[in-house]
């Protein structure tokens, strides 16, 4: 048991995950090669939603990995860690993102869809939002807001 005792790291996060309420992958970011492909990413998450989605407790332990997760009406967002890793730490993540996103999305900036659509449209130097971090879509977020309302 002790041979599983490894050094501390700031790395307790091992993946982000957010899907829909049929289990379909909305956002995901894996931060080892826990699950290296795509479709093993995507077993993975079939796996955890299948497990989480009827229950109404916020921990779980699937295939050595720990899990703390939270519902928001259709969504399901997820944190995981190692087997070994601090519950607390992981749901101190789960909390702030969950958090932070609803704050961001429920503030009604413009009413107007053909506003919203040019304040948001995507420009040719822009990077996909798929190859974006969490921070870097927050932080591109948090630009246009800016800027719109300097406008």
């Amino acid at each position: 048991m002790e041979a599983l005792i490894l050094e501390p790291s700031l790395y307790t996060v091992k993946a982000v995950l957010i899907l829909d309420n049929d289990g379909d992958r909305l956002f995901a970011k894996y931060y080892d090669d826990t699950y290296p492909t795509v479709k093993e990413q995507k077993a993975f998450e079939k796996n955890i939603f299948n497990k989480t989605h009827r229950t109404d407790s916020e921990i779980a332990l699937l295939e050595g990995l720990t899990v703390v997760y939270k519902s928001s009406i259709d969504l399901y967002f997820y944190v995981i860690g190692s087997s070994y890793e601090n519950e607390l730490m992981l749901m101190a993540v789960l909390n702030c993102l969950f958090d932070s996103l609803s704050q961001m999305l429920s503030v009604i900036l413009e009413s107007d869809p053909q506003q919203v659509v040019h304040r948001v449209a995507v420009r040719g130097e822009d990077v996909p939002l798929t190859e974006q971090t969490v921070s870097q879509v927050l932080q591109s977020a948090k630009e246009q807001i800016k800027w719109s309302l300097l406008r």
